[in-house]
């Protein structure tokens, strides 16, 4: 998910990290059950109530840095979901690693994934984002964790979670779909919603963040339509009855919610 938008202008091994206020460093036996057993020597740091744990070699303000934009991830999360939540937040020493503790093959051009109740930093992917791009994708994971995923079509998960992660991010909308915007404007608008081939991870990460763009317009398009309770209530009726019944009944079927979809792309980024 590494759009234009959420990176900094260069590359970097590690971005500019302070130590946030309130954030303590505190011995690995302290760790919630999400995060225990797989570092001896973990280095964890905590927020308010985010826990973040890393590698044994993990650099501390790196951790600290972690704890309070996970708390501030978590407080965007519940807000929307009217639920609390506790991040726990793993920092591998590797993309490698990252893709072992989550149990996928790979995980090119992710930031961040969700898995098992905790979201586990790609440590090189991650500290290319803004710091803004950071909430984002934190945020995003947070969502995946709390409102979960089972049985719903790709686009609505992970558009609906980076409605979560961009609603108070501050990016104007050809901003954060730089890559869809290019496209929009070059006359190849997206004709149909992503499906889930669109979303594996791979070297194309032009592509891949179109296809969270294109998501996250078809969910900020719900919430527009009809607000944001709306938008909520309809991800909870898919999970429960598919996805069909969930847009009928807001009055929509997939047909229709496509074609508006595209022409609120056109008028978005055109």
């Amino acid at each position: 998910m590494l759009a234009a938008a959420l990176l900094l202008a260069l590359p970097s091994a590690a971005g500019p990290f302070g130590p946030p206020p309130g954030a303590v460093m505190s011995p690995s036996e302290g760790l919630p059950p999400e995060a225990r057993g797989i570092w001896p020597g973990a280095r964890v740091s905590h927020g308010v109530r985010a826990v973040v744990a890393g590698h044994p070699g993990a650099d501390r303000e790196l951790l600290g840095d972690l704890a309070r934009r996970a708390d501030l991830a978590g407080a965007r999360v519940a807000e929307v979901l009217g639920q609390p939540v506790r991040p726990v937040v793993l920092v591998p020493g590797s993309a490698g690693e990252a893709a072992r503790l989550a149990g996928v093959a790979e995980v090119d051009g992710l930031a961040a994934v969700a898995d098992a109740g905790r979201v586990i930093v790609v440590p090189e992917n991650f500290a290319r984002l803004t710091p803004t791009g950071r909430d984002v994708v934190l945020t995003h994971e947070l969502t995946h964790l709390v409102a979960g995923t089972e049985g719903l079509p790709t686009w609505l998960y992970e558009g609906f979670a980076d409605y979560v992660g961009y609603r108070d991010a501050g990016l104007a909308v050809p901003v954060a779909a730089a890559e869809l915007a290019e496209e929009v404007r070059a006359g190849r608008p997206p004709r149909e919603l992503p499906g889930p081939a669109a979303f594996a991870p791979t070297d194309d990460t032009e592509r891949l963040a179109r296809s969270y763009q294109e998501a996250w317009l078809a969910c900020r398009f719900l919430a527009e339509r009809s607000g944001e309770g709306t938008l909520v209530r309809l991800y909870r009726d898919a999970q429960r009855a598919g996805v069909d019944r969930a847009l009928a009944s807001a009055g929509l079927s997939v047909g229709t919610l496509t074609a508006q979809w595209r022409a609120y792309v056109r008028r978005q980024l055109a």
